[in-house]
């Protein structure tokens, strides 16, 4: 009976009706066939009631009706685009209540017309943006909520209420005048820390012993000593107040505090299991020499004392697309042109551009601006290729930087207020 029912023949046959939201409209068959992967188009081939309650809300077989939970003021843009082919989009439309509603309908968004669609996609890019910056005042309150569940972790634990506040100086420099002198004397350690191992390459402060081979400076040696102890007792303070040591320890910040000392006591290990004579260990000494290479980390503890540089870090995270992009580009552009230069210069006696992997690193050097001035073309050729290198470096280059920018603008914004939220929430308690 059914089968009968859905099946029929009468004058209502070329058309389907539907109601949405409380709206009825009649939408021709032959309209629906030009579109076959949108909704309506797969409902009008449904051959039986569980494949039509798949594509709609509701089905009424005595009517031949379709029922659908969805906005009437915006299905008539779908009515239109069946109707004329095309999308428009009016002034004052939610442009992401449009965008989800042809989604549902499966319309795609390049059917929108020429007068509509640079609109629509300027309106989407403003949104995106927009939707970063808003998402600031929550995501700062998200990390006083955060920094709420830590002090909470805290209860029912050994020493809670001493841990607690030896872990909010620690942590928060704007918490307390005593917070804000040892962040001071933090970030004072880092840079007397940093300047140490600038100066220890200076050639005036290379020492030999009595065997001529290279050793520290003791006054350095001193001060390097004094610092990295002085990290060394910061992280096991900061790990033993730690509401949650597993949180602390994947704490991206925190591996970089651990990375910034663990050289240290490697060598200090090294150095005491080495006696000059064990040939066993001089592999080990070349592992050691680069760990000691590690110690630049330090400088990146300082982004635990600036906004700007966390802001990097996340803007680097998510321009990710960009930044492949931008790589692909000048990968592509550099092979080209290097590939071209060396053809046109491998004649020429003058030329240092014998061979693809040099000219690879004169288009790489050339397309970044950077131009060390050590390989060149010398034929009239090569100079052609090389002045379209160097334009096509700028504009690949300049692509994504503006993109780049907006979002380091938006997530500098968004640690800044997270700042002054928390100093604010922290005021208030």
């Amino acid at each position: 009976m059914f089968g009968q029912i859905l099946h029929r023949h009468g004058p209502d046959d070329h058309f389907i009706k539907v109601n949405v939201g409380g709206s009825r409209q009649k939408v021709a068959r032959s309209l629906l066939r030009r579109f076959p992967q949108s909704r309506l188009a797969r409902l009008s081939c449904c051959g039986s009631q569980e494949a039509i309650l798949e594509l709609c809300d509701d089905f009424s077989p005595t009517e031949m009706e379709y029922y659908f939970d969805r906005s009437p003021s915006l299905f008539c843009y779908v009515l239109n685009f069946y109707l004329t082919g095309k999308l428009h989009l009016d002034d004052g439309v939610c442009v992401i209540s449009f965008a989800q509603e042809i989604e549902y309908w499966g319309i795609k968004e390049r059917h929108l017309d020429l007068c509509c669609g640079e609109r629509f996609q300027e309106l989407m890019e403003l949104v995106t943006d927009q939707g970063l910056g808003n998402d600031s005042e929550s995501l700062s309150m998200s990390a006083l909520s955060l920094s709420e569940d830590e002090e909470e972790m805290f209860e029912g634990s050994w020493c809670a209420e001493t841990r607690r506040n030896v872990w909010l100086r620690l942590e928060n420099p704007t918490y307390s005048k005593l917070a804000k002198a040892i962040a001071v004397a933090s970030l004072s350690v880092v840079l007397v820390s940093i300047v140490a191992m600038c100066v220890h390459s200076l050639p005036d402060f290379h020492r030999m012993d009595e065997n001529d081979q290279e050793i520290e400076d003791p006054i350095l040696a001193t001060l390097e000593n004094i610092c990295v102890v002085l990290f060394s007792v910061e992280f096991i303070i900061r790990l033993a107040v730690a509401p949650s040591p597993w949180r602390f320890l994947s704490n991206s910040l925190n591996l970089i505090d651990l990375m910034s000392v663990m050289p240290f006591y490697i060598t200090l290990i090294y150095d005491q299991v080495d006696d000059g004579e064990n040939n066993e260990l001089e592999n080990v000494g070349k592992v050691v020499q680069i760990l000691r290479l590690m110690r630049v980390f330090r400088i990146l503890k300082l982004a635990r004392h600036s906004a700007g540089l966390r802001s990097l870090g996340a803007t680097l995270r998510h321009s990710a697309h960009e930044m492949r992009l931008l790589v692909l580009f000048l990968s592509v552009s550099i092979s080209v042109f290097s590939t071209l230069t060396y053809f046109v210069e491998k004649e020429s006696p003058e030329s240092l551009l014998q061979n693809i992997p040099i000219c690879w690193w004169w288009a790489t050097i050339s397309m970044t601006t950077v131009g060390y001035g050590d390989t060149f073309p010398v034929t009239l050729p090569g100079k052609l290729i090389g002045t379209l290198c160097i334009v096509s470096g700028l504009l690949i280059v300049a692509l994504p930087i503006t993109n780049i920018f907006n979002k380091f603008s938006i997530f500098y914004e968004r640690q800044r207020l997270m700042d002054l939220n928390k100093k604010k929430g922290l005021s208030g308690e």
